[in-house]
């Protein structure tokens, strides 16, 4: 089992607060990970340290920040193997997998390493004898909050956006995954002075004592439910609030489309990582011409994806998931496949089908963060697309469909971030997107997260009056 300490002011050390928790694994119940709790002393301190380095960190040549995390990128890659077994044994993901979010996580570094020392800045035209200029400076100290189901890769675009931008940081990884947090931060620290990068440990009343303190910017990946609790406590403190939150990401399977084709690509979007991902499929409209014959292909893709997934996080995480599904059946939903917990140890859950989905049910209607594919059939493309929108998230969607005009239509509409056509995953490198509702705020990934981790100053710069 490993042991979890903090680090602030370049100094690894016990958190103060006495208490300890442990991650027991996923896969079989045993411990993994220990860490001390940081308690408000620490908090305050961490974000001390920052405040002290921050003004030297800014001041710091772009050039020269973007080596550091140039290096820090190395370090990661070096490591993916180390990385993607802690992991694996924290959460849950398979190992390959696990080093592939690894090493998106060293891309997204080397992406902001490039783009650090280039962003914008630029001169307006005004009066010839004076210049006007929009300069972007750090924001100052930044507490970065991340999740434990892709807890390298979301972790390395908040904080390589951040320091390649002259922001200092206190970081405090999910409780779920504290040994990676732990390495990532190990990783980095060699690459930059002390107060610019620290750590903190803990759950929820961590990051809360975190959001809560004088801090500039307080950004979070994770719940919707502590995402409201972080803009709240943003706006009590001045500080701006970056947040990319819980989904219920809709898919629209339109008539026309090859069903087997369809199934496959509603599979990887529900099942991948266990359902464990932001961006997941949640909730499935089928046009009822080609309903029947995708049911029976999803089905069968379900059946495939059961040896290929891993446990979901925990127990509770399983257990709540397992609650939507019996109850969807309670309301009237039909098991095609899945739907009950397996014997033995572990927190696993297997792909699920459900058909016979309604809108009123929690499974088409609340985040479930499991491998649940519930599909409800509608008669035609307009029915899916108004249904698809009516929600309170609004994160992502995607629409399967021959038709270009219904594409159009279609990420025309859909009152989401990112709406994706004929594939549930992929784009290019540097896509941003604003969430919606309940979803989050602000710019989380792309350039133009350089923008939301700076602020701009307006200088108007005269010549003083001839004769002084």
């Amino acid at each position: 089992m490993q042991d979890v300490t903090q680090f602030i002011a370049g100094s690894w050390r016990p958190g103060g607060s006495g208490r300890d928790l442990t991650v027991l694994s996923p896969a079989d119940d045993t411990p993994v990970s220990r860490m001390t709790v940081s308690d408000e002393g620490d908090v305050h301190a961490a974000v001390a340290a920052a405040r002290d380095a921050a003004p030297g960190w800014a001041r710091t040549a772009p050039a020269a920040r973007a080596a550091a995390l140039h290096a820090a990128a190395n370090a990661v890659e070096a490591a993916a193997d180390e990385l993607a077994g802690l992991i694996s044994a924290e959460m849950g993901k398979p190992v390959g997998d696990a080093r592939d979010s690894v090493l998106a996580g060293v891309g997204t570094l080397r992406q902001y390493a490039e783009l650090g020392p280039v962003h914008r800045g630029r001169a307006l035209a005004g009066d010839h004898a004076a210049i006007d200029l929009m300069a972007y400076g750090p924001r100052g100290v930044v507490a970065v909050i991340t999740p434990w189901n892709d807890p390298v890769a979301v972790a390395c675009g908040l904080l390589g956006a951040a320091l390649v931008t002259g922001n200092t940081v206190v970081h405090k990884p999910s409780e779920r995954t504290p040994a990676t947090g732990h390495r990532l931060v190990e990783l980095f620290a060699l690459h930059f002075p002390d107060g610019v990068l620290n750590l903190v440990n803990g759950d929820g009343a961590t990051g809360a004592l975190l959001a809560a303190a004088p801090v500039d910017v307080v950004a979070h990946v994770g719940s919707t439910a502590t995402g409201r609790a972080i803009a709240a406590a943003c706006a009590r403190t001045g500080a701006k609030a970056l947040l990319e939150n819980g989904g219920k990401d809709p898919l629209l399977v339109d008539a026309g489309v090859d069903p087997r084709w369809a199934a496959e690509q509603a599979a990887l979007g529900a099942f991948a990582n266990s359902g464990q991902i932001c961006v997941a499929v949640e909730r499935i409209y089928v046009h009822a011409s080609v309903a029947d014959a995708f049911l029976d292909a999803l089905a069968a893709e379900a059946d495939g994806w059961a040896s290929r997934i891993g446990p979901l996080v925990d127990r509770r995480l399983r257990d709540a998931v397992d609650d939507q599904v019996q109850q969807a059946v309670k309301d009237g939903a039909t098991v095609l496949r899945g739907g009950s917990i397996p014997v033995g140890p572990g927190a696993y859950y297997p792909p699920t089908v459900l058909s016979g989905c309604t809108d009123e049910m929690a499974v088409l209607r609340e985040e479930t963060f499991g491998p649940v594919a519930p599909v409800a059939v509608v008669d035609t493309f307009e029915e899916g697309l108004s249904r698809a929108a009516t929600s309170t998230y609004g994160l992502a969607a995607t629409v399967l469909t021959p038709s270009m005009s219904n594409a159009q239509q279609a990420w025309r509409t859909l009152p989401v971030g990112t709406v994706k056509v004929n594939a549930v995953f992929g784009g290019a490198p540097g896509g941003a997107a604003h969430p919606r509702g309940l979803s989050g705020s602000g710019f989380g990934y792309g350039p133009e997260l350089l923008d939301e981790l700076t602020c701009t100053k307006a200088v108007h710069l005269q010549s003083p009056p001839s004769g002084w």
